[in-house]
């Protein structure tokens, strides 16, 4: 192509109308909603674990497509909630439902309809937003599965349109983005070009540091541990030198983070230094301390760490 004929392409992007607005991904724990957002953006905004219910708060992952800039938002796993940090949870990703322009709902094409899935269905009922359906891990079941699948769940629920994907390998996402971006509504972009996520890098990197525990440590800890930035300071080298705490309940659970001779603590902090280095390009000496907090599932400080309102039962 000529440099005039480069020129020509430029400017008729530009005289296009761009579009914007915001896309709920919501679904059951370890339906792949963080592997998905994490592929449409193109880099990671979101914590990936086989552990279920590794996303706490709504999560907001910025992508460009075409002429349009989706905001998708990560919203925690829908489940039946018996703790407080459950309620707090369910509650989020809800609310991110409601604040969106269009929801996307992912269903695991292995499990199916079962359990949470069917409670989600219902509660989209009384939600006014249009919605789409995404049948995630297609590479895993038969075409006549799918079929029956999509069938069941549009039977419930009235969607615009139904795609399968494979999040993990990229296989039909393509699709969904071009579909998102035709059917987002024209307006300008809410964020810079280049930014991919509104979240604060301290809590990015705490995140990181909680992905990297949850997988270390998937069988042994609880879900009573939380992750905290609590220093981060650029220095002079061009390195940064970062301080978390990891905050559980109990001694036990101490001894579980730190390990035999410390060699869990040692791998989780390689493990998060590495990764924060390749996302900060610049250096990272990390320094992690383990603390117990009784209770802190209780504590309204921890929730609001976390971007989560606290409730009141």
């Amino acid at each position: 192509m000529t440099d005039l004929e480069n020129t020509t392409a430029a400017d008729e992007n530009a005289a296009l109308p761009t579009h914007s607005g915001f896309v709920a991904l919501i679904g059951p724990t370890n339906a792949g909603k963080s592997t998905l957002v994490n592929r449409f953006v193109g880099a990671k905004v979101s914590i990936v674990s086989h552990k279920v219910q590794t996303t706490r708060a709504v999560m907001r992952g910025i992508a460009i497509h075409q002429q349009a800039q989706i905001v998708f938002m990560d919203t925690p796993g829908i489940f039946k909630p018996r703790r407080r940090l459950d309620r707090a949870m369910v509650t989020s990703a809800w609310g991110g439902a409601k604040d969106a322009d269009l929801i996307l709902l992912l269903i695991d094409s292995e499990r199916g309809l079962r359990g949470d899935a069917e409670a989600i269905l219902e509660g989209l009922k009384d939600v006014p937003q249009p919605k789409i359906l995404v049948l995630n891990k297609i590479d895993r079941v038969q075409p006549e599965q799918l079929l029956k699948l999509a069938s069941a769940a549009n039977e419930q629920v009235k969607f615009e349109r139904t795609f399968m994907i494979s999040a993990s390998t990229g296989s039909g996402c393509e699709d969904v983005m071009d579909y998102l971006a035709q059917t987002l509504p024209e307006g300008p972009w809410y964020y810079p070009e280049d930014q991919i996520s509104d979240l604060p890098m301290r809590q990015l990197a705490a995140e990181i540091t909680r992905e990297k525990l949850f997988l270390r440590l998937h069988q042994e800890l609880p879900y009573s541990s939380h992750v905290e930035t609590e220093k981060w300071e650029e220095r002079k080298d061009g390195s940064v030198r970062i301080e978390q705490v990891i905050y559980v309940e109990r001694d036990s659970q101490k001894k579980i983070v730190l390990g035999k001779g410390g060699d869990a603590i040692k791998a989780i902090s390689t493990a998060s230094r590495k990764e924060l280095s390749e996302i900060l390009e610049q250096p990272v000496h990390l320094f992690l301390f383990v603390k117990v907090r009784e209770n802190w599932g209780d504590d309204p400080e921890r929730f609001r760490e976390m971007g989560l309102e606290f409730p009141k039962q």
